[in-house]
C-alpha cells in the first residue's frame, strides 16, 4: 500500500509543486482503476477537499510545513510506502518511501537560494540516503548531479521524467492578448522567474532583434521589466511583463506566440520547452542541463557562453522558410513520447518493495 506526501497541497504552485500535483493525479486514476487498492493521501489538517476523490484522504496534525513532515507525517504513514514528490521527505521513515529530489540547485547554484534554504537540503538530502531512502529525479543530468554531490552511484537513483499534457487540459483563455496588446505571432515569449540560473538578464540582444523586426518580447512569470533596462531598445516597448499567468492564459500564449526562448542554464527538467512543444510553439533554448534531454532535435540552440548565439537562432527561425513549421512538426512528436500517466507508472514500478 503506498500512501503519497500531500504536503505540496500547502504551498505555491511552482514546477516542483506541479509536479506532484500532476504525478499524484496520475496516481488517482490508477487507484480508480484498481492498480493501486488502499493508496492514501497523508496532508497537513484542512477544510478543503482533497483534489483527488479515488485516494482515501487523511488530512491531520498540528504543525506544518517542515515540522509537519518530519515529525507528524512518519508516524500516520506507518505500513505504508510513502511517495514524496516534492525534493523532502521524513527522515524517519527511513527505506520505506521514495523521495524525488528535482536538481541538485542546491548545489550548483548557491546563488539562487537563501543560505537556510540550501543548508537544510544540503543537510537533508545528505541524509536522506544514509537512512535508505529511494531516491528518484526527473532527467539524466539531475541524476548525474545529484550523485557527484551526495557520493553516490548513479545507478542508486532513479529516473521519472515529466509530461506536458496538462497545458491542454483548459481551453486557452485568448483575452489575454487582448489584454496585453499582443498580436498572434507578433511576439516571443519567455517563460521564467528572475532566480539567477533562469538567464533572463541575458536575452537583451534578442530583444533589440526583436524590435529591430516589429516583434514583441512578453514575459510571463517575471513581473519586474528592468532586468532589461540594458537591452537595446531606448523606448523599452519592446518588453512586455506579463507577469503570472493562469493555465488557460499559459496555453494561449503558446498557441500564438512566434517562439517560446528559454534562456535558462540551470533545469532539473525544463517544463515550459516541452509545454511549448505540446502547444505547437516552436522553441529555441540555451543547449543546457536537463533541456537537451526534453527537446532533442525538436529546438534551435544557443549557448549561454559559446559560439551559438541566441540572436542567430533567432535571425534564422525568423527568415529560414519553412523552419517554423518543420519546428512546430517535431516538437508536437517530441512531446507525445512524455506523459504524467506513463510517468507514475515509472515512478511505481521504482517504488521500494513494502517487505524491504
Amino acid at each position: 500500500m503506498i500512501a503519497v506526501n500531500g504536503r505540496f497541497l500547502t504551498q505555491r504552485v511552482t514546477g516542483v509543486q506541479r509536479f506532484a500535483a500532476e504525478i499524484t493525479r496520475a496516481l488517482d486514476a490508477m487507484a480508480a482503476e484498481g492498480v493501486l487498492p488502499g493508496a492514501r493521501l497523508l496532508r497537513p489538517a484542512s477544510d478543503t477537499p482533497s483534489p483527488f476523490p479515488h485516494l482515501r484522504d487523511e488530512a491531520f496534525g498540528r504543525l506544518r510545513g517542515q515540522a509537519w513532515e518530519q515529525a507528524e507525517l512518519p508516524v500516520r504513514a506507518r505500513g505504508s510506502v510513502l511517495v514524496n514528490l516534492g525534493n523532502t521527505a521524513p527522515l524517519l521513515m527511513g527505506r520505506r518511501q521514495v523521495v524525488v529530489i528535482h536538481d541538485a540547485g542546491a548545489f550548483d547554484t548557491p546563488e539562487s537560494y537563501s543560505f537556510a534554504f540550501r543548508s537544510w537540503y544540503h543537510a537533508l538530502h545528505r541524509a536522506l540516503p544514509k537512512v535508505g531512502a529511494r531516491l528518484l529525479t526527473v532527467s539524466d543530468f539531475s541524476r548525474g548531479r545529484i550523485a557527484h554531490h551526495l557520493g553516490l552511484d548513479p545507478a542508486r537513483i532513479g529516473v521519472v521524467h515529466e509530461g506536458g499534457e496538462h497545458i491542454l487540459r483548459e481551453p486557452a483563455d485568448t483575452a489575454v492578448l487582448a489584454r496585453h496588446g499582443l498580436r498572434p505571432g507578433g511576439y516571443a515569449l519567455v517563460v521564467g522567474t528572475r532566480a539567477a540560473h533562469k538567464g533572463l538578464a541575458g536575452i537583451g540582444e534578442a530583444q533589440a532583434l526583436l524590435a529591430a523586426r516589429g516583434l514583441v518580447l512578453a514575459v510571463a512569470g517575471a513581473a519586474n521589466a528592468q532586468v532589461f533596462r540594458n537591452a537595446g531598445d531606448p523606448s523599452g516597448q519592446a518588453v512586455l511583463p506579463l507577469g503570472r499567468v493562469s493555465d488557460a492564459e499559459l496555453r494561449a500564449l503558446y498557441e500564438a506566440a512566434f517562439c517560446l526562448i528559454f534562456p535558462s542554464r540551470y533545469e532539473g527538467f525544463g517544463l515550459p520547452p516541452l509545454e511549448a512543444m505540446t502547444c505547437g510553439c516552436p522553441v529555441i533554448a540555451a543547449h543546457a542541463a536537463a533541456v537537451p534531454e526534453v527537446c532533442g532535435e525538436a529546438a534551435l540552440w544557443f549557448d549561454n557562453d559559446g559560439p551559438r548565439r541566441l540572436p542567430d537562432a533567432l535571425a534564422r527561425l525568423l527568415d529560414e522558410d519553412g523552419l517554423r513549421e518543420r519546428l512546430r512538426a517535431e516538437g508536437l512528436r517530441r512531446a507525445a513520447g512524455f506523459s504524467w500517466r506513463g510517468a507514475a507508472e515509472r515512478l511505481v514500478a521504482l517504488l521500494p518493495k513494502e517487505d524491504a
